[in-house]
């Protein structure tokens, strides 16, 4: 990519990475543990928080301060830290807390690296599976139990021969809960509930469209970088830019995109 020597990519990878793997140490000893209890963020609601969630955040956080002491810092727990370098990583801790807290494998640790044009590279990490999705600079991978593969978006199919997931049945406003309707009442198969993994699935080649709403840039930044990386494009609802949060449309090529996002409309 234009204006990262290859150098510097291979300092943000190993960067991203050690961050990974400093969370994954900081999370793995609270999963599925008897002893594992959540604070709610809101007044009204469920918005859950777990000492796993902010231990990872402080792990990463301490990498960073070593690695990286000049670059910016946003992460869902502890907010936003300025830098000098231009340069922001942007961290969610754990992406999908609820199910952190059922006990399933769907949750994940995302990292981004974003500069002014948005993220340049992405990770989303499965400590429990073991799989590392990561993308950006024109290459995505998995790294995982089945050894090393690259990621590569599904071909372009017929929205009603597509797959689509969301988060929660009751996504986003009612506005928003029907215009993902359209798109879902159209497709072939609606999942919901895999949090980031979701995502993942869609640079993996096994899932064409995500669709969500209600997002925050910590969400959606690692999940841009990781999907645009494997050949398929992230916009929110209108066809803009999406790093900023709010709705987002994951889609595995430019053709099922447009067919959802005309629905979406």
């Amino acid at each position: 990519m234009a204006g990262y020597s290859d150098e510097a990519i291979q300092e943000f990878r190993r960067v991203a990475f050690a961050l990974a793997d400093a969370a994954r140490s900081a999370i793995l000893p609270h999963f599925r543990s008897a002893s594992l209890s959540a604070d709610n963020k809101l007044a009204a609601g469920f918005d859950p928080v777990t000492i796993a969630d902010q231990a990872a955040e402080d792990a990463m956080r301490d990498v960073l301060s070593k690695m990286r002491p000049d670059d910016a810092v946003l992460g869902e727990e502890f907010g936003e830290m300025p830098g000098t370098s231009g340069l922001t990583w942007v961290l969610d801790p754990i992406d999908g807390t609820r199910g952190f807290l059922s006990g399933t494998p769907t949750w994940g640790v995302l990292i981004a690296l974003a500069d002014e044009t948005g993220p340049i590279l992405g990770v989303i990490d499965q400590p429990y599976i073991g799989e590392r999705f990561h993308g950006g600079f024109g290459a995505a991978e998995c790294i995982g139990p089945q050894g090393t593969r690259r990621l590569a978006c599904r071909a372009a199919r017929d929205l009603s021969e597509a797959i689509v997931f969301t988060t929660f049945p009751e996504i986003g406003t009612d506005a928003e809960r029907g215009a993902f309707q359209r798109v879902a009442s159209t497709a072939r198969l609606t999942r919901y509930g895999m949090d980031c993994y979701a995502y993942a699935l869609v640079a993996a080649g096994q899932v064409d469209l995500v669709i969500e709403a209600g997002l925050n840039p910590y969400d959606i930044q690692a999940p841009i970088a990781v999907i645009e990386a494997a050949g398929g494009i992230v916009t929110d609802w209108q066809g803009n830019p999406a790093h900023n949060g709010g709705c987002a449309l994951a889609a595995a090529n430019p053709e099922i995109h447009a067919a959802a996002l005309a629905l979406l409309g």
